[in-house]
């Protein structure tokens, strides 16, 4: 738990105990490590006007999972801010968008992942529901590339090649009924 003070350009993450419950903040550039404690995320799928779900390939400059294909977007609330404002907050960082008709899919969606150089993520990470009708523009220190897929195609997709996915978004489709 951060006890030292924090200069106003760090983004804080809130750390959690096994239930779920808030017990401190750190800051987000120390939470993602080999001894990832848990703390609170979110994830969320972008459709368009046609029912596509926007998914993004994320850059090749990201620490954690750099080049794999994910959902719309990922984040972390600050402390104190509510799910969809945070939802809001990212969406237009990362993706020039704003979002309508916001809906939690999974709000105790949880999970613990290592990738390739062993970052670790572990995340109560509720997945949320959104769409848009803005022309997506992606930030490059965010994205590499993204597409938008009928929620078939990216069923199959992900079925035929889950290495290539995010295992957020594989677990993700595995507990998400429509």
């Amino acid at each position: 738990m951060n006890t030292s003070p924090v200069s106003s350009t760090t983004e804080l993450v809130v750390l959690l105990n096994d239930d779920g419950t808030p017990i401190g903040t750190a800051d987000k550039a120390t939470v993602h490590t080999l001894e990832t404690p848990l703390h609170l995320a979110f994830s969320c799928h972008v459709f368009d006007e046609s029912g596509r779900t926007l998914v993004t390939r994320r850059a090749l400059t990201k620490s954690a999972w750099p080049g794999v294909w994910t959902n719309s977007f990922c984040g972390h609330p600050a402390p104190g801010e509510r799910g969809p404002d945070a939802l809001r907050r990212r969406a237009e960082h990362e993706l020039g968008i704003r979002l309508d008709d916001i809906e939690v899919l999974l709000p105790d969606f949880r999970y613990r992942a290592v990738d390739a150089s062993g970052v670790v993520e572990n995340e109560i990470c509720p997945v949320y529901r959104a769409t848009t009708s803005d022309a997506v523009d992606p930030r490059a220190d965010e994205v590499a590339e993204y597409a938008w897929l009928t929620p078939e195609e990216l069923r199959t997709a992900v079925a035929a090649a889950p290495f290539a996915f995010s295992p957020w978004l594989v677990l993700q489709l595995q507990e998400w009924t429509d």
